[in-house]
């Protein structure tokens, strides 16, 4: 399929794609899920978009200062020896010779993808691995080295950006990037993920501290869900904090993982139901942020299943939003359910969910 790519206009941010063949030199060991053949699919998926007129361009390496906005500077060094050699950093977190050069790319792009949303008033997709998200100020964890979205939100408030929203729609909870910001009210923090499950945070009275209370918005969801829960969450939910906390920038935690093909989680959203979620944080960019959207990709274990999400990932990000496609028919008993519990743990703080 082609992408209808555009000059920039008002209805139609201009996009760019942010991503490197680098990113495939990245090894695990044999079996692995985060394999280097998912950088291949995402290289695949660019050539096309270039082909078809998309603009892509290669990422600059992040520095230490972007780094240790948050992370500690022991952590950053820690990755840094790991250079030339395989290192086992966790149970399921590994590093090859070239994994901190790899890596440092990954938190560049979100970088690039950063600056180029706020120096245009655009949108940016950033194609990386390793993911991130479970990158803690301290420690790799979870497959993630360093922590990209965090990287990149932290980078936008450096540049002087007030209200940025995080928005995890992966199948496991971000726990770092919620703890790197959880008392500061400078960062609204949305998650929807299959609880309970890896890696054991996200419960919906998980709401931030001091400052930052109210500033991290969990939706635990039973595992199961389909895309009408998804989809009823975000309607009731996610959008509704989104509209009050009125962000300057949106950056996504691309996760495709809930996918119904994917073999490590337990949830059962399909490549559509990605897609409506992708168009309704795209159309809250466009409503508060002049259309600042930074997509950053997480996890996404299935080839098949990913290839198409990153395809219709840059479909909707390359055009002109439009009204999300009616929810299939399906369950959204465990929406409701997590609703619930949701309702009383923000009422403090977003009295109109």
């Amino acid at each position: 399929m082609g992408y209808p790519v555009s000059q920039e206009t008002a209805a139609t941010p201009a996009m760019l794609l942010v991503t490197s063949e680098r990113f495939a030199d990245h090894h695990t060991p044999s079996g692995h899920p985060e394999r280097r053949e998912r950088a291949v699919v995402m290289t695949s998926v660019a050539e096309q978009y270039r082909n078809s007129g998309g603009t892509v361009v290669e990422p600059s390496a992040a520095g230490h200062d972007a780094l240790t906005r948050v992370h500690a500077a022991d952590h950053v060094d820690r990755i840094a020896s790991t250079g030339g050699h395989r290192v086992q950093l966790d149970a399921d977190t590994h590093a090859s010779p070239e994994s901190d050069a790899v890596a440092r790319l990954a938190a560049g792009a979100t970088i690039a993808a950063v600056d180029h949303a706020l120096d245009h008033n655009g949108r940016a997709c950033a194609f990386v691995r390793p993911p991130g998200h479970h990158a803690e100020r301290t420690r790799a964890m979870g497959f993630c080295l360093f922590n990209n979205v965090a990287v990149g939100a932290a980078h936008a408030l450096a540049r002087g950006t007030s209200r940025v929203a995080i928005v995890d729609y992966d199948v496991h909870h971000g726990n770092a990037t919620q703890w790197m910001f959880y008392d500061d009210p400078r960062v609204l923090y949305v998650s929807t993920h299959q609880y309970p499950f890896y890696p054991g945070t996200g419960a919906a009275t998980d709401v931030g501290v001091e400052a930052g209370a109210g500033f991290t918005l969990n939706v635990p969801l039973e595992a199961g869900a389909v895309d009408a829960d998804y989809d009823c969450v975000f309607q009731q939910a996610v959008i509704p904090v989104l509209d009050a906390f009125h962000p300057e920038l949106i950056l996504l935690s691309a996760g495709y993982d809930a996918h119904t093909r994917d073999p490590l989680g337990g949830m059962l959203v399909s490549t559509a139901g990605y897609t409506r979620m992708t168009t309704r944080v795209q159309a809250a960019a466009d409503a508060h942020c002049g259309g600042r959207l930074v997509a950053v990709t997480e996890g996404g274990y299935d080839l098949t299943a990913l290839e198409n999400c990153l395809t219709e990932t840059l479909r909707v990000m390359s055009r002109p939003t439009s009204s999300p496609a009616q929810t299939d028919a399906g369950s959204s008993e465990r929406a409701e359910a997590a609703l619930k519990i949701v309702r009383l743990a923000q009422a403090p703080f977003w009295p109109g969910l």
